[in-house]
């Protein structure tokens, strides 16, 4: 399986964002992007004239980075997208959004999408009881996640989950944080879902 071996703070650099790679420490004096807010490399303070092409490739490699996706696995969504009914862009953000993975993050299960992959792959993620190690499983309305019994005590997940509180849940999903069970209610959204990105300059570019 490949793997993002570049660091991630240079990720954020180079989206002129913060894509909250790193969790709390992306909240924290210790973020690269506050002490370095421009692109990686010898020429990243040098302004560069943005192109058509330009702007959508960023975009679709914002998407891309904030889910921690390669490409071949984000084409694949899109082309999934492409093929359902309705807006492709808000489609294609809603089936990133149904992610196990990412739903497990949402809930406060992980500190950052990374952290939540890696408790789904090891088997700590239950979905309707069941254990799925699967990060990219999706998820239909009305599915429970839960935190496998042994591992609630775990000292890493209560602070996550206090750290959780500060970002809140979003409104389609629902926490019970004394039980560690979590809900899908519905499928988000784009006014709900509210990611600072333009998904139809990424329609735009795969449709060329």
């Amino acid at each position: 399986m490949s793997r993002q071996l570049l660091s991630v703070c240079k990720l954020c650099r180079r989206e002129n964002m913060k894509l909250y790679l790193k969790g709390t420490r992306c909240e924290s004096e210790k973020c690269a992007f506050d002490r370095r807010g421009y692109a990686p490399g010898q020429h990243g303070i040098k302004r560069r004239k943005d192109t058509e092409y330009g702007l959508q490739l960023r975009e679709k490699q914002k998407v891309k980075r904030i889910y921690g996706l390669f490409e071949k696995q984000f084409r694949r969504y899109f082309v999934i997208a492409s093929r359902k009914k309705g807006v492709t862009g808000e489609t294609l953000l809603q089936l990133l959004e149904r992610r196990l993975d990412n739903t497990a993050y949402r809930l406060g299960f992980g500190e950052s999408r990374q952290q939540a992959r890696q408790l789904v792959r090891h088997g700590l993620i239950l979905v309707n009881g069941k254990k799925v190690n699967i990060p990219s499983y999706t998820l239909a309305a009305g599915d429970s996640i839960s935190v496998r019994g042994e591992f609630k005590e775990n000292v890493m997940l209560k602070r996550s989950i206090e750290n959780f509180k500060k970002r809140g849940t979003p409104d389609w999903l629902e926490l019970d944080a004394t039980t560690l069970t979590g809900k899908f209610k519905k499928i988000p959204s784009k006014e709900e879902i509210a990611l600072p990105v333009q998904e139809q300059l990424i329609v735009e570019l795969y449709s060329k």
